[in-house]
Order: structure tokens, then C-alpha cells, then sequence
């Protein structure tokens, strides 16, 4: 962030407490309470024609982006939502004594001015101001115009300047937004039902991660900020719901990077009757809504890449999948075999990881990468997966598909396991899991299975990663750009002086 040198910033934040102390010593109140603007900046351009032959007033307000004094006229850029809009500020039109109050004004400080339209010799439309209120008094500086906002560090941690002055991260965001009102409403269309189910659970299920951990004082009891909200959707369909979904909020208690903040957004649905090749195609019709709804057509830029979801999804089979990338089969290698291919490729296996955790490991080592155009990765190793039913045709694998786009996984489902005994069987085996070390194993969860046995319908879910689907649909290689607030670590203070000053 371009400021002030570390020596002038007292300077700096003095003169504009100046400023802000002349308007109260006028008798002007710098913070007031509202402003009621006519127009916005995209609505001033659109009527501009007829505004500009009728001039009728108009009143807009924003924040001062640029600011160009000549003498008795002043020409600043006020931003709003929508854009920006010049407004032409000249003493003849105000009086002495207002305009004067023209010079109290500096970069980011918000305004409301009301005028008449015109074009200037430029062709530029323009608000001829006729008067103008302080709205807010800013007392930090704006980033320099040519350099911006360039730590991306510090841009996460103030979104709000970087917002200000990168109109192109507001446009992520817009995109994200109505990207979340498309899937609701393609949803809705289908007939599911959206729900809301608890985000503190008393156990933590439908994934394999490590959770957060909190603690009810009244009840006095451990609770966790779900993992996911798997296994509470899956009950609602033993309740008689048929098409269900949750926009939910999860937690994962693990590393961060560029695909991973611990505070992340799915969206899962499950259908009662269905099994995963029809969960697999509904996946694929929304997606290609998505992507004409939000970028206009089904080739979607991604990096150097165009990612086209019109082409045929092709489905490979994991272990098929995991083998070429080895060029051995993965099932004829033992645990030690497989932690040695790990470190040959990269990042050493953890000690006592599981087959299922070597297995995966590899994968995202070999495999994932390479999918950049939609591909369903399907029939995963049963070890891989304690909540999906067994193959119809190999008990070993199970029905469960992947689906992966520019190298990320982007949705994961299913046809659901609904037979009790099975399922009771698979949650012991992860509970030997974590006793041999694995910690992000299943823990047994004993009032699900009593739900199963009271009768869960054949069925077939989907969890869909939606701040990496809105990656893939911004053109956006961080999953930090896409969370208006990602997870930091924390600041090292810096402003010590700059806040003794203020305070």
C-alpha cells in the first residue's frame, strides 16, 4: 500500500484532523447521519441525454477518488457501487464562502453533491454541482493511483481499501453472489427443498478432517463446528424429504493454502431414489448453467487455460486413474511401497497413514493436477470412503464419482450407504483408523445408524466446494480471492505511532 513515509505519517493524519476540525468549528457535522442520492453513477450515464436537455437536478453520492483543483474550479471522481462520475465544483455556482469549503476536502473523503448533467470538452458526463455535503471525513490514506494495492497480503487483511480501489475484485465478488442466487434458483427448479441444519454438533461426521472444538457452558458439553452436514441431510431423507440442500458454512481444523481456508462454504443435495450416475448429471447440468449464467457461454477462461463445459465429462475409474500416474497397480503395492512412491513424488506420507490417507496422498500428488478439462473420477477403493454403498458389481470399490476441473477437486458424491450393519461395520474400522493415528478418521456416530435403521431410501448425495466453484468461474488461482475475509495469521503491529496519533 502506497502512504505516507513512516516519519510523515503523524503529518499526514494531523492535517487531515485539521481539516476535519474546520468543518465542526463551521458548524457542519463531518459524520451526518444520512444522504438521500436520486441516482447512482451508472444510472447518471445511462439517462444522461435526457437529464442533460431537461436539467433536472440530480443528487449522487461517493468517495472522492481523484481530486484536480484550478484556481476558482475544482474537478474530483466521486465512486459509488456502481462506478465513478465527475463532478465539476466552480465558485460562480456555489458562492465564495461554499466553495471555499471545496478546498477542506481530500481523497476518500465521502460526498453528496446535487447538480445538473453536462458534457465537458472531453466528452466526459459530468455533475455541475450547485451544492454538496461532507458525508464522512476520511483520515487514512488512499493507496498511490499508479502502484495501487499491490501486497496481496495486506489486500486480504483490509479488504474494504482493496475493494476501494480494485474495481475488478468488487466483480469477483458481484459474480459470486449471483452465482450463489443461480444455484439456489436451479435448485429450487429441480424441487429441492433448501434446509438449514446445526452447525455445533455434538459429533462431527460426513468427512474426513479434524474439527474445531468448542465447549456449551450451559449444557457442559464438547461440541464441534461441523465438518460437514452430510450425515444431518441424509437424515432429513429417513424423515420423508425427498430432494434436499443446505448452503452451509464448514470448518476444518487443517493447513491452509491455496485451495484450503478452514472457513469454507458447500453446497450439498441428495435425492431420495436416485443413485450416483443420476446425482452425477444433475451435477454436470448445473455446472454448465452455472458457467452460461455467470461468464456468458460454456468456455470458461482458467489461467492459460479455457475450460470447456461443453466437450464430453469423461469418466475414468480411481484406481485405473492412480495406476497410470504410477505406471504400477496401486492395489499390488504394499503400505511401505506406496509411502515410498509419496516421497518420490513430493511430500512424505505422515507417519502411520492408512492406506486409504497413502492412497489419496498419491492422487493429489499425480493425478489431480493433470485434470483440467471436467472429468469424473468414479468407483473409489472402499477404504477411501465409510459413507458410500458398496459397487453393485466389486465389493472392493464403492459408487462414488469425483468430479475435477482445472486441477481442483470441485464435487464429491455418491450413491449413499443405507444398510445399518454395513454402515456400523465401516465407522468400527475407522474408529481402528484413529486409533492407529489417523485423527481426521470417522469417529462411530450411534444415533445415525439408529436413524438408517429406521429406513434411509435408496439414495445419492452431493457436496459441491462452491468458493473453488467460484474460483473456476472468476478466473481466480486462490481460494483467498474469492472469501471477502480469508483466514490470516496475525498482524504484526505496525502502526503504533500512527495509532497513538489517532487515538
Amino acid at each position: 500500500m502506497e502512504a505516507p513515509a513512516t516519519e510523515n505519517l503523524a503529518e499526514f493524519l494531523q492535517h487531515r484532523l485539521d481539516k476535519l476540525a474546520r468543518w465542526r468549528e463551521a458548524g457542519i457535522d463531518p459524520y451526518p447521519y444520512r444522504y438521500d442520492a436520486t441516482h447512482r453513477s451508472d444510472q447518471l450515464k445511462a439517462d444522461f441525454d435526457r437529464l442533460a436537455e431537461s436539467k433536472d437536478e440530480v443528487s449522487a453520492s461517493g468517495r472522492i477518488m481523484a481530486l484536480r483543483g484550478f484556481g476558482k474550479s475544482t474537478f474530483v471522481h466521486i465512486q459509488d457501487e456502481a462506478g465513478q462520475i465527475q463532478v465539476y465544483f466552480q465558485t460562480n455556482k456555489l458562492g465564495a464562502d461554499v466553495y471555499e469549503r471545496v478546498g477542506w476536502l481530500d481523497m476518500g473523503d465521502i460526498i453528496g453533491v446535487k447538480g445538473t448533467m453536462f458534457k465537458t470538452r472531453t466528452g466526459e458526463m459530468t455533475i455541475t454541482a450547485t451544492s454538496f455535503e461532507l458525508l464522512t471525513k476520511s483520515l487514512e490514506p488512499l493507496p498511490e493511483k499508479w502502484h495501487g494495492l499491490a501486497d496481496k497480503e495486506l489486500r486480504y487483511r483490509r479488504r474494504y481499501i482493496d475493494l476501494t480501489v480494485n474495481p475488478d475484485v468488487r466483480e469477483v465478488f458481484r459474480k459470486r453472489a449471483q452465482a450463489l442466487r443461480e444455484l439456489r434458483s436451479y435448485l429450487d427448479g429441480q424441487g429441492f427443498l433448501e434446509v438449514e441444519t446445526p452447525v455445533l454438533q455434538p459429533l462431527y461426521g460426513g468427512a474426513v478432517a479434524r474439527p474445531f472444538v468448542t465447549h456449551h457452558n450451559a449444557l457442559g458439553v464438547q461440541l464441534y463446528l461441523r465438518i460437514a452436514d452430510e450425515l444431518y441431510l441424509k437424515r432429513l431423507i429417513v424423515g420423508g424429504f425427498h430432494k434436499v440442500y443446505e448452503v452451509c458454512k464448514d470448518f476444518r481444523n487443517e493447513g491452509m493454502d491455496r485451495d484450503h481456508n478452514p472457513e469454507f462454504t458447500m453446497i450439498e443435495y441428495y435425492w431420495a431414489y436416485a443413485d450416483y450416475t443420476q446425482v452425477m448429471e444433475l451435477t454436470r447440468a448445473l455446472f454448465r448453467h452455472l458457467a452460461e449464467a455467470i461468464c456468458g457461454g460454456l468456455k470458461v477462461p482458467y489461467g492459460e487455460s479455457e475450460i470447456d463445459f461443453d466437450e464430453d465429462w469423461p469418466q475414468r475409474p480411481y484406481l485405473e486413474a492412480l495406476g497410470e500416474a504410477l505406471a504400477s497397480d496401486p492395489v499390488g503395492l504394499s503400505d511401505n511401497e506406496l509411502a515410498e512412491l509419496c516421497e518420490t513424488h513430493g511430500q512424505a506420507a505422515p507417519d502411520g497413514a492408512s492406506r486409504a490417507r497413502l492412497y489419496d496422498q498419491l492422487f493429489k500428488l499425480t493425478v489431480e493436477p493433470e485434470l483440467v478439462s471436467p472429468t469424473f473420477i468414479v468407483d473409489y477403493p472402499k477404504e477411501l470412503s465409510p459413507l458410500a454403498k458398496a459397487h453393485r458389481t466389486n465389493p472392493d470399490l464403492v459408487e462414488r464419482f469425483e468430479l475435477f476441473v482445472g486441477g481442483h477437486e470441485i464435487a464429491n458424491g455418491f450413491s449413499e450407504l443405507n444398510d445399518p450393519a454395513d454402515q456400523r461395520a465401516r465407522f468400527a474400522g475407522q474408529v481402528k483408523m484413529r486409533a492407529g493415528g489417523d485423527f481426521e478418521a470417522h469417529v462411530m456416530d450411534e444415533d445415525y445408524i439408529r436413524a438408517l435403521e429406521f429406513g434411509l431410501p435408496p439414495a445419492a448425495g452431493v457436496g459441491v466446494g462452491f468458493d473453488r466453484l467460484v474460483m473456476l468461474l472468476t478466473n481466480q488461482r486462490s481460494i483467498r480471492d474469492v472469501l471477502l475475509f480469508p483466514q490470516m495469521r496475525p498482524e504484526a503491529p505496525t502502526d503504533s505511532e500512527h495509532d497513538a496519533e489517532r487515538s
